[in-house]
């Protein structure tokens, strides 16, 4: 039984050998990268070409409270790719207290730059200083909420 263990072996080692050659002189290393054919192609987004992403469209929860009530909220985004997504001027959202699940609908929005942009709520009321607060848009993805509470801060004459 050994000895036909033996032969076999032999054998396959033989048989390797002379294949392996021919492999050797014709092999080229491939290296794979985080950017192979693996992975779906991604869609390149523009200021001139939005529309490509189903992240412009993300739906998450927006609840803001002040003390006192009344107070209007605004947002806009602050991008830091402009060339990618746009900003915005500030939008009115509602009066505090405020809550509701809407879309982002920001344009040229992927989860890869999402870490890029950021949305501004302002919260102003006559009488109170105006209070503005940034939240990464990314975070807001994970986490599918804006929140915050403004305690107003009463103007002195």
């Amino acid at each position: 039984m050994k000895q036909i263990f033996s032969y076999t072996a032999i054998f396959f080692f033989v048989l390797f050998s002379m294949t392996s050659c021919s492999i050797v002189k014709s092999f080229k290393p491939v290296f794979y990268s985080s950017s192979t054919s693996v992975q779906p192609k991604k869609e390149v987004v523009t200021r001139e070409a939005p529309g490509a992403t189903s992240m412009e469209k993300t739906i998450i929860r927006w609840c803001f409270e002040s003390q006192p009530q009344g107070a209007r909220v605004f947002w806009r985004v602050i991008s830091s790719v402009p060339e990618e997504v746009k900003n915005t001027n500030e939008n009115w959202l509602g009066n505090t207290p405020f809550e509701e699940t809407r879309s982002f609908n920001i344009l040229g929005l992927t989860y890869e730059n999402a870490n890029d942009v950021q949305i501004e709520i302002k919260v102003r009321r006559s009488g109170y200083l105006d209070q503005t607060k940034r939240f990464n848009v990314r975070q807001a993805i994970d986490q599918q909420e804006i929140s915050a509470f403004f305690d107003m801060i009463k103007v002195e004459e």
